[in-house]
């Protein structure tokens, strides 16, 4: 480098004064206000080499400056490029949150306007003395709270002959058929009080005969289970610690003592599998640690809520569009009982929603969080079903759980196909939905043993033609109008049967 000339100094600080003084450097700061910032006493070189570094960081941004206008006309010019419209199926779009809320706004809106025209043409029908008629006739004489006194007979024979087969007092042979005797006798007994006793009513007759359904489930799953321990006892088993429900689950609950067969055979267990909600028994249940009372306190006003909006919209709602469809059914008008059918299907699918609510997670929520019973899953997302078989799989877990290990894994076991098992299923599932709706009624008419059976056809149609949204559509519907169907068909085979014939 040659010697430093202070007039190219002079001349430089003027040269980049002027440039500075309409330019700001990329800092924000003027390039006088970075000169008077540097430290006093530097050099002459250094005040060189600060310029040169100056003028380098001004420049980018005068030529940022000139490129700018170049760009926005380009973007003013350019304002189309290649894409799909949101609905289409290609364009990958899938938050339709919007208009969810918009079918829940028009849904509640017409609803309403239905019930205020309910309102206006029939007034308020909700009557509490007309609800605790439908249970009792006479004040005086309650046969379906008897039966379910008389239910406890049927636990007791069940423990007996499960303790005297444990001490060999009874052979296999004898013990199996005495458990058929006690649950044979537990579903006629009921059955023949309900259809021979004249003050048991049809909402008393159905209650207790749940009742009993439930507990044939129970017992018939208590002595299968206690007769795969006994075949684990026979083969030199020292200990059984897990559940025979699923044989992969290992419950670490470190508070619960682990029961081992026979010390299962208790009053104490026994009658807490009558009550606890499931029908598949386990030696050892998982078990909550504590009771929730904050839980349990909501699930007991979700449980009274429901009830009471049940009976106010059966009363209010429901009722009514029954009475009214009977001249059409009468008259076998078909438009009008299409009509009719139509107008029944939106109480009766809201009640049935309700009911679900109430019964599978209020009720039973409840039930579980009283008695600690850890297993909670009593339903999973039936309404996402795509076919009908995912919605019977899954719209009711305790029955499925009891159905898959009770009746249809034995028949496979027993070299039964998968067709046949299946439609043994739904048979099974068809005659209890017909026996706690004919037996209580008193007349046998087969529609619920016929809609139950009409879900295998269904089943295989829309598994192999639908998929997606139009088979969860046709699920939906199959449910909307298939109950409110059923419904009428009863109803008007009831009135017909006690009304019309006692007028003539």
């Amino acid at each position: 480098m040659g010697d430093w000339n202070p007039a190219q100094a002079r001349k430089r600080r003027a040269t980049s004064a002027g440039r500075g003084a309409s330019l700001l450097p990329a800092n924000g700061r003027s390039a006088a206000a970075t000169q008077s910032a540097a430290p006093a006493g530097t050099g002459g070189q250094n005040n060189e080499r600060k310029l040169e570094y100056l003028l380098e960081t001004v420049r980018p941004s005068a030529k940022t400056e000139k490129r700018r206008p170049r760009n926005d006309l380009s973007e003013r010019m350019n304002c189309h490029k290649r894409q799909e419209s949101l609905l289409s199926s290609s364009s990958g779009f899938s938050n339709y949150r919007g208009l969810l809320n918009w079918c829940v706004v028009m849904l509640v809106l017409s609803n309403a306007r239905l019930f205020l025209e309910n309102l206006l043409r029939y007034g308020v029908l909700v009557d509490p003395i007309q609800v605790i008629s439908l249970f009792l006739n006479d004040p005086y004489r309650w046969p379906a709270a008897c039966l379910l006194i008389v239910s406890n007979m049927f636990i007791l024979v069940a423990l007996y002959t499960e303790r005297q087969l444990s001490k060999g007092s009874f052979s296999e042979l004898v013990g199996f058929l005495l458990h058929c005797v006690n649950m044979a006798i537990m579903l006629t007994f009921p059955a023949a009080v309900v259809l021979l006793v004249p003050s048991v009513t049809p909402v008393g007759g159905t209650f207790a005969l749940s009742v009993y359904t439930i507990l044939f489930l129970k017992l018939y799953s208590y002595k299968d289970v206690n007769c795969w321990c006994r075949e684990l006892s026979s083969i030199k088993a020292k200990k059984l610690t897990r559940a025979l429900s699923c044989p992969a689950v290992q419950h670490a609950d470190g508070d619960e003592p682990q029961v081992c067969y026979p010390g299962n055979l208790t009053i104490k267990d026994i009658y807490y599998f009558a009550f606890a909600p499931t029908l598949c028994y386990e030696l050892n249940f998982p078990r909550s640690p504590s009771v929730r009372m904050s839980f349990l306190l909501r699930r007991l006003f979700e449980m009274m809520f429901f009830i009471q909006l049940l009976v106010f919209l059966t009363q209010q709602w429901m009722i009514p569009v029954i009475q009214s469809s009977m001249k059409p059914l009468e008259d076998m008008d078909l438009s009008r009982m299409t009509e009719r059918l139509l107008r029944l299907a939106v109480p009766n699918h809201l009640l049935w929603l309700m009911f679900f609510y109430w019964f599978f997670h209020s009720s039973m929520n409840f039930t579980a969080e009283l008695l600690r019973f850890g297993d909670r899953q009593f339903y999973n997302d039936w309404w996402n079903s795509e076919t009908v078989t995912y919605f019977w799989q899954n719209w009711n877990i305790p029955v499925h759980k009891w159905c898959l290990r009770h009746f249809y894994k034995p028949l496979l076991r027993r070299g039964v196909s998968r067709i046949i098992s299946q439609s043994a299923v739904f048979f099974l599932s068809a005659f209890f939905h017909e026996y706690l709706v004919s037996v209580p009624l008193r007349m046998f008419r087969l529609w619920a043993f016929t809609g139950m059976m009409v879900q295998l056809p269904l089943a295989w149609i829309v598994g192999r033609f639908l998929r997606g949204n139009y088979g969860n559509a046709a699920v939906w519907m199959s449910i909307i109008i298939g109950q409110p169907f059923t419904v009428l068909m009863y109803v008007h085979d009831y009135y017909v049967l006690n009304h019309i014939q006692e007028a003539n």
